[in-house]
C-alpha cells in the first residue's frame, strides 16, 4: 500500500501502536499527551479527515503534527500486525501543516464553553477539550455497522471522584456520553455524540498476591496488566492486547482459548467498582447494589463507568508447552476438542480455521496465502487443535494418539515457511505412507527431517520483508517467544493479524460443544457471507465448562474503505443475526453476542444455559 491517503483511510484502530508489545518502545509523544490524536493511530486518522476536508487545521492538530519526532516505531508496530507503514503518514502530515502555517492559512482555535470550563475545572485544563483536531479521533470505527459520530468534546479523567463529577455533570446539562477504554471493541460502541470519557489516563495496577488478586483502573490494557503478572509467576485471563480489561470485561466479558479452564464472565473476578450513570457509586460485592450478576436474554444499557475491577491470578508452572493438531474436517476437531475439554487436559484448547492459522504465523499477506494453499490444499488440514498443557496434559495427548505439531516443529515450521512449497519438503511427507491422516508427525525422527528440509532460521524468515525493516524483524524472529505458543496465545499477540487483509467482524456465540450443531451453524454463515460476496472463516471455536458449551467466532471481512463492500457485510451481519436467532429458536441453547454486551459481568452458567426468549 503506497499511497499516503490509503494507508491513514486503512487504520484498523487495533491500537496496538499504543502498547510495547514488539519490545521496540512505543510513540513518546502518546505517553505524554495520552488523547488517541498523539498517538500514531490517532494521526492517522486525523490525517484523513483534514485531506478530506472534514477538518480544519486546529491548534491540537499543528501540535499533534510537530509531537511526532519520525522516530518509526509505529512502522515496526503496524507493519507486523498490518504489513502498513505510518511513517509515511506522519511526515505527510507535518508536512501539510508546515505548508498551511508557512502560506499564513488559518488555525482554528478551540471554542471555549461553560461546559467545557467546568469540565476543565474537575479534570484539569489540558485534560478536557472541544478541540475538532482531537475529536475527530474519536469519531470513527472500522466497524460496518458503525456510522461515523463526531462527538462535542473528549474529556480523560483521573479518579473515580473526577468520573463521578462528569457524570453528574453531564446529567445535569443534559449531554449524552460514552466512556472509552483503548477504543478497540470495533463494534462502534466507543462512538458518541456529546462527550467521550477517554479513560486512558486511569493506569493504577496493584498486586494482591495473598489474595490471587490484582486490582486494576478501566486505563490499563490486557498486555500491560499480562507483563505485570508474567514477571510475578502468574499470569490472568485477558482480551486482546491493546484492549482496555474493565472495558472488555463490561462489554462482553472475557474469553480467550484459556477459557477452556479460566472460563468466562463472572468467572474471571472478584468485585468491581462502578460509577451509576447518575454519578452514584457502587461495587458489586455491595447488597444493595444492582445485579449484574444476573443475566436477561435482551439487549442491554451500560450500567455506568466501571472504575475498578479485581481480577483473579493464575499460577503459571515451567513446564508448559503448546501443540498443534490438524485436522481433515471440523467435526473430527471438535469431537477431539470435547474429549480433551471433558477430560480435562490442557489448560487452553481452541479450534483454529487455516485462514487463522496462516495469518497467526506468516509475517507478510502473501506468505500467509502460500502457507494456507499448502496446509490446506495440498496436505488436506481442514483446521488445528491448539492445545496449552503442562508436561502432564503433554503425554496425555500422546497417549491419545492424534498426530500434532509440538513447539518444536512449530518453531521449525514458523522459521522455515519460505521453504514450505518446496519440493524438498513435500517430498519428505509423499515418502512416508499415512496409515492415518498426518502420520508423518509420529515417525521417529521426523522433526530433524524438517528442520533439515526447511533449513528454518529468522533470516529465512524475513526475506520477503520490506528491506529497511528486516534487521529489526530478524532480532524479533529470533527472540524464542515470538514462535512460543504458550506466549503469543498468553499475550494474544498474534490474533490482532486476523485484520490483516482487511478489518473484520467477529460474530460471537455461546453454543453447545456438539459436531453436527457447529457444523450446520458455521455453513449457515459462511454460505450467508458468499450470497453477498464476502469474505469469511471461521475464527476459533474453545470449549468451555467441561466440554459442554464453548464460544465460537465466526469472522466476516470487509475493506473499510469501499462503500459496496461495506454495504454487502451490513447485509451480511444483518442476516446472520436472524440466522443465529433461528437455531437458537430451534435448539433452546444459543446465545449470540448481542444479547452478552453490557452484561460481561453475569454468572457464566446464567448465558450458558438460559432458556429465556428474546
Amino acid at each position: 500500500m503506497d499511497d499516503t491517503r490509503d494507508i491513514a483511510s486503512n487504520c484498523r484502530q487495533y491500537a496496538m501502536c499504543k502498547i510495547d508489545f514488539l519490545g521496540t518502545g512505543v510513540c513518546a509523544s502518546g505517553l505524554e499527551r495520552q488523547y488517541v490524536t498523539f498517538y500514531p493511530q490517532g494521526r492517522m486518522l486525523l490525517y484523513a479527515a483534514i485531506a478530506d476536508g472534514k477538518v480544519p487545521v486546529t491548534e491540537k492538530a499543528v501540535e499533534a503534527a510537530a509531537s511526532c519526532n519520525l522516530c518509526g516505531k509505529c512502522d515496526y508496530q503496524c507493519y507486523f500486525v498490518t504489513e502498513m507503514r505510518p511513517t509515511k503518514v506522519m511526515k505527510a502530515l507535518k508536512v501539510w501543516v508546515e505548508e498551511h502555517l508557512a502560506a499564513g492559512k488559518p488555525v482554528v482555535r478551540e471554542k471555549e464553553t461553560v461546559l467545557l470550563r467546568e469540565m476543565q475545572e474537575i479534570v484539569g485544563h489540558e485534560w478536557a477539550t472541544g478541540d475538532r483536531g482531537v475529536a475527530v479521533t474519536y469519531a470513527t470505527d472500522p466497524c460496518p455497522l458503525a456510522e461515523p459520530t463526531m462527538p462535542d468534546y473528549v474529556v480523560m479523567p483521573k479518579t473515580r471522584e473526577e468520573i463521578a463529577q462528569l457524570l453528574a455533570l453531564f446529567q445535569s446539562n443534559g449531554i449524552p456520553w460514552v466512556a472509552r477504554g483503548n477504543g478497540t471493541n470495533i463494534l462502534g460502541l466507543a462512538l458518541g455524540k456529546g462527550a467521550i470519557i477517554d479513560l486512558s489516563r486511569m493506569k493504577g495496577i496493584q498486586f494482591d498476591e495473598k489474595r490471587w488478586l490484582a486490582r486494576i483502573e478501566p486505563g490499563v490494557t490486557a498486555f500491560e496488566l499480562q507483563r505485570e503478572a508474567v514477571a510475578r509467576g502468574y499470569r490472568v485471563h485477558t482480551a486482546e492486547p491493546a484492549a482496555a480489561l474493565c472495558g472488555s470485561a463490561s462489554c462482553s466479558g472475557l474469553f480467550s482459548l484459556f477459557s477452556t479452564t479460566y472460563g468466562t464472565a463472572a468467572d474471571n473476578y472478584t468485585d468491581a467498582e462502578f460509577v451509576g450513570n447518575d454519578g452514584s457509586m457502587f461495587s458489586l460485592n455491595d447488597k444493595n447494589a444492582p445485579n449484574l450478576f444476573a443475566f436477561a436474554r435482551k439487549e442491554q444499557k451500560p450500567p455506568g463507568i466501571c472504575t475498578s475491577l479485581s481480577v483473579k491470578l493464575h499460577e503459571k508452572t515451567d513446564d508448559e508447552s503448546g501443540v498443534l493438531v490438524p485436522f481433515r474436517s471440523l467435526r473430527e476437531a471438535v469431537t477431539f476438542s470435547r474429549e480433551c475439554a471433558v477430560r480435562r487436559i490442557g489448560l487452553a484448547i481452541g479450534i483454529l480455521d487455516m485462514e487463522y492459522v496462516s495469518a497467526f504465523i506468516s509475517p507478510i499477506r502473501t506468505l500467509a496465502a502460500q502457507v494456507k494453499e499448502i496446509l490446506a490444499g495440498r496436505l488436506g488440514m481442514a483446521c488445528m487443535v491448539l492445545v496449552i498443557g503442562d508436561k502432564h496434559a503433554m503425554a496425555a495427548l500422546r497417549e491419545m494418539g492424534h498426530p500434532f505439531f509440538d513447539q518444536r516443529m512449530v518453531t521449525a515450521l514458523t522459521l522455515g515457511l519460505p521453504s514450505l512449497a518446496s519440493a524438498r519438503w513435500l517430498d519428505l511427507i509423499s515418502e512416508f505412507t499415512e496409515d492415518e491422516p498426518f502420520s508423518y508427525l509420529k515417525i521417529r525422527g521426523f522433526a530433524e527431517l524438517a528442520e533439515a528440509a526447511l533449513a528454518p532460521s529468522p533470516q529465512k524468515l524475513v526475506q520477503d520483508l520490506d528491506a529497511e525493516l528486516r534487521p529489526l524483524f530478524e532480532q524479533l524472529y529470533a527472540r524464542p517467544e515470538l514462535t512460543d505458543l504458550v506466549w503469543l496465545n498468553m499475550f494474544r499477540i498474534t490474533s490482532s493479524r486476523i485484520g490483516r487483509d482487511r478489518h473484520f467482524f467477529p460474530i460471537v456465540i455461546y453454543l453447545p460443544l456438539e459436531p453436527g450443531l457447529i457444523g450446520e451453524v458455521t455453513a449457515a454463515l459462511g454460505d450467508n457471507a458468499a450470497r453477498q460476496g464476502i469474505a469469511n472463516s471461521l475464527g476459533f471455536i474453545t470449549p468451555v465448562d467441561d466440554g459442554k458449551r464453548c464460544v465460537m467466532e465466526y469472522d466476516y471481512y470487509a475493506d473499510q474503505t469501499s462503500t459496496d463492500e461495506v454495504r454487502r457485510a451490513r447485509q451480511a451481519i444483518a442476516a446472520a443475526g436472524g440466522i443465529i436467532d433461528d437455531f437458537a429458536a430451534r435448539t433452546g441453547t444459543i446465545t449470540p453476542l448481542r444479547y452478552i454486551l453490557y452484561q460481561g459481568y453475569c454468572r457464566k452458567e446464567a448465558l450458558l444455559y438460559s432458556r429465556e426468549t428474546p
